[in-house]
């Protein structure tokens, strides 16, 4: 089997801000209809009004500023991470037991996502090993310290192999709200946050959107336009 099926998925695009409950309250009701036959797969591109959110690995240490913003316990993967304007949310909500149920695999492909997104606009987009899930860009300098920074997170639960939450990319966040945190326990000074527009790409969510939703195809298959859950 493959993570890639001919049958389109419903991809949603929300413009407004989505608060963080009603999107979880709407993406679990819809995995809960997947299973249950209902319903098709979905892919939810959204933005969150400024929060953190702490994954079932979060450590209490790593919220530095706990009066700085919301913080919301969720049930993905994963540890501490930011979401606010300016930053594409895209919760996939897939069967893998008609694709593949192997969750590295998915994981990769996900990552493939956004290095292939990246790649559209001529940036090197890398995944590591270990603790460092996610895509990262090298912004070392020559005969400086070695540096990278997180460009894009990733953070999945499974339901009976329907995949909930998904991955946020940076387009043009408030890079500044990630210091409320360590992202994704990486304190080691070598490793940062950055954003399309850090990296001088004045991109707009627009056109993230078109070339991820290109790299979503490439991974996963057709998406077919449709309305926003809420």
């Amino acid at each position: 089997m493959s993570l890639k099926l001919n049958d389109p998925i419903e991809w949603a695009v929300s413009d407004e801000l989505i608060p963080y409950e009603d999107a979880v309250a709407a993406m679990e009701a819809r995995v809960q209809a997947i299973n249950a036959g209902e319903a098709g797969e979905l892919i939810w591109f959204l933005q969150h009004p400024p929060l953190f959110t702490a994954g079932t690995s979060a450590k209490p240490g790593d919220l530095l500023m706990p009066d700085m913003l919301p913080v919301y316990e969720t049930g993905r993967g994963g540890q501490f991470t930011y979401h606010g304007p300016g930053q594409r949310i895209a919760y996939v909500m897939l069967d893998l037991k008609k694709r593949e149920r192997d969750v590295r695999k998915f994981v990769c492909a996900l990552e493939r996502v956004i290095i292939d997104t990246l790649a559209s606009f001529n940036i090197k987009g890398e995944a590591r090993d270990g603790d460092r899930i996610g895509v990262w860009v090298d912004r070392s300098v020559p005969g400086g310290m070695e540096r990278e920074d997180k460009i894009a997170a990733l953070g999945i639960r499974l339901k009976k192999w329907v995949s909930m939450h998904g991955l946020s990319f940076n387009v043009e966040p408030d890079l500044t709200h990630f210091s409320g945190i360590t992202p994704c326990g990486v304190s080691d000074p070598r490793y940062g946050v950055t954003s399309l527009v850090d990296l001088g790409y004045p991109v707009s969510m627009d056109d993230a959107d078109i070339a991820m939703r290109e790299a979503f195809e490439t991974q996963f298959g057709p998406l077919e336009p449709t309305k926003a859950p809420i």
